[in-house]
């Protein structure tokens, strides 16, 4: 006797709790990382051997005659470069878990990319839960009399420029039939270019010692094979599996895994005041995920991934 579908086991569920798993768990091992070598080094490292994981991949799809927009892969490209500079940094100054839940304040500040981008003025339940944030923002870099810090600046100015990213990315695409892996492909290559080309500009004898800790390759491929290409994949196929809105806030649960996971594996303490203020953060988060009605159109509101995740 066959199962029901309503019965059968959510393995697209599952598999997104577990990309969002393996993101939380980035912002932790990137600090490990960070002890063995530079922050442009890191970065370069990192999505070198992600652009070389998808270059066949690429390829492919090239050959095809997909893959060959690059006005909206480069432009993408750059502004994602800008975005793991600024989080890599921002988690090099603060604590794991501050970076993790600060980082999903992207979702806070996408009504406002729009408005600027799009000229789609924020709903005002978007201003109260902004209020919410700001007010979790406080009390998670309070807590422990910790001042909020370079760091935390750092990650604020990485999640804004991340609400960028997803309106940009969508203002471009929008009625292209673009490849999602390729695109992808293209915005690791520009983001390790351009990170070689800091570290050579910045601190070129880092470009002739790579690090020699295994400790070190081995966050690096965890991150290549897990926080991106894995991801990449189960986000392509929870896609088309599972509405937008599930999607969302499955994904958005990735903040509290790396809280959790900055407490246990680094032994950060965040305090009673910075796990109220970090709740305070992941339920507006997941608030704005939610699917609003339309006045005008009855669309749902949902939040939009692209290209490379952390």
């Amino acid at each position: 006797m066959k199962a029901k579908p309503g019965n059968a086991f959510p393995v697209a569920e599952c598999l997104l709790l577990l990309v969002a798993a393996f993101w939380g768990t980035s912002y932790g091992l990137s600090k490990e990382a960070l002890v063995f070598y530079s922050v442009m080094g890191f970065v370069a490292i990192r999505f070198s051997l992600t652009f070389f994981c998808l270059l066949p991949f690429f390829i492919r799809e090239y050959r095809a005659g997909k893959g060959r927009d690059w006005r909206v892969g480069l432009p993408t490209g750059c502004i994602l470069l800008a975005v793991f500079v600024f989080e890599t940094y921002g988690v090099l100054h603060t604590s794991a878990a501050n970076a993790a839940l600060l980082i999903s304040l992207c979702v806070l500040f996408t009504p406002y990319t729009e408005w600027l981008i799009f000229n789609q003025k924020p709903r005002r339940e978007s201003f109260i839960l902004a209020v919410a944030s700001f007010t979790g923002v406080g009390l998670l870099t309070i807590s422990h009399d910790m001042a909020f810090n370079l760091g935390d600046a750092l990650i604020l100015v990485a999640a804004v420029l991340r609400a960028f990213m997803v309106t940009t990315t969508k203002k471009l695409t929008t009625g292209k039939d673009i490849s999602t892996i390729s695109l992808t492909g293209i915005q690791s290559g520009v983001v390790a270019a351009g990170a070689l080309v800091a570290l050579w500009a910045t601190e070129p004898d880092f470009l002739m010692r790579l690090p020699s800790s295994s400790n070190f390759w081995l966050i690096v491929v965890y991150l290549v094979v897990f926080c991106t290409i894995f991801a990449f994949f189960v986000q392509n196929y929870g896609t088309r599996k599972l509405s937008p809105s599930k999607v969302s806030l499955l994904m958005g649960s990735e903040p509290a895994f790396g809280a959790i996971f900055a407490v246990w594996w680094l032994g950060e303490d965040i305090g009673p005041l910075g796990w109220f203020g970090g709740s305070l953060i992941v339920i507006a988060s997941l608030y704005a995920t939610l699917p609003k009605a339309n006045k005008t159109h009855g669309a749902a509101k949902t939040r939009h991934w692209s290209g490379v995740n952390f």
